[in-house]
């Protein structure tokens, strides 16, 4: 598949440990929307949230004192800034930060209430694995929520989204992503189902995507097809 080309986590790590010293300068303003609209989803449900690629910590602050925020990332050095910000405001609702793949977390199965990832599934080798993994650690009647690209299907930003894909994945992340593969992993997925799409700030290339755990039964990543999934 075109989409999974050429990311792995060496190249991951190596572009967001050259991001980290810049990484709140230029891009803290143009995802602010972004941040706060999965921040506010996030909230909607409470308890202990786990955010995935966390970086910097950019986020930290925002949320409620009454919710426990964990928080993961592959790049050493972006955690580093986001434990000094941890240190610097007093954070006392972060429970921990931990150097950890967003494909292989360390935590137990339904571990949390939430799972927020923000700019996140686009830069990961293996998009569905990953999301398979937050499924996996989420508890039954959570929420996983992203903020995310979705690549064009047409025109001309789709032929700009091809163009730049092989100086893209050099920064870390893909440019084309097709909303599709969102869609059929919710509907393969058992358990759980696409609740909210919505297009945030900036340029409308990124989209709010809400998915839900039944609550009935605990998951299990990756069987039976769930046809309830909201398109």
């Amino acid at each position: 598949m075109n989409e999974a080309l050429e990311l792995d986590k060496e190249t991951i790590a190596k572009a967001y440990a050259r991001w980290a010293p810049v990484y709140d300068l230029v891009f803290g303003a143009v995802f602010e929307r972004g941040r706060q609209a999965a921040i506010a989803a996030a909230e909607r449900i409470g308890g202990r949230i786990l955010e995935v690629g966390v970086g910097t910590g950019i986020s930290l602050p925002d949320y409620s004192p009454a919710n426990r925020i964990c928080g993961v990332d592959l790049s050493e050095p972006m955690l580093r800034k986001a434990q000094e910000r941890v240190e610097e405001l007093a954070l006392s609702h972060v429970e921990g930060l931990w150097v950890m793949d967003a494909q292989r977390l360390s935590f137990p199965d339904a571990s949390f209430h939430v799972v927020v990832a923000q700019y996140v599934i686009t830069t990961v080798p293996d998009p569905e694995a990953t999301l398979d993994e937050f499924a996996r650690v989420l508890k039954p009647g959570g929420e996983i929520v992203l903020v995310s690209r979705i690549g064009a299907e047409a025109g001309l930003r789709r032929s700009l989204e091809r163009w730049f894909a092989p100086a893209a994945r050099k920064l870390g992340w893909r440019t084309e992503f097709a909303w599709q593969r969102y869609a059929q992993w919710a509907e393969q997925t058992q358990d759980m189902r696409l609740v909210e799409r919505r297009a945030v700030p900036p340029f409308g290339h990124f989209c709010l995507i809400r998915f839900a755990k039944h609550a009935a039964t605990a998951s299990t990543c990756g069987q039976a097809v769930d046809r309830r999934a909201v398109a």
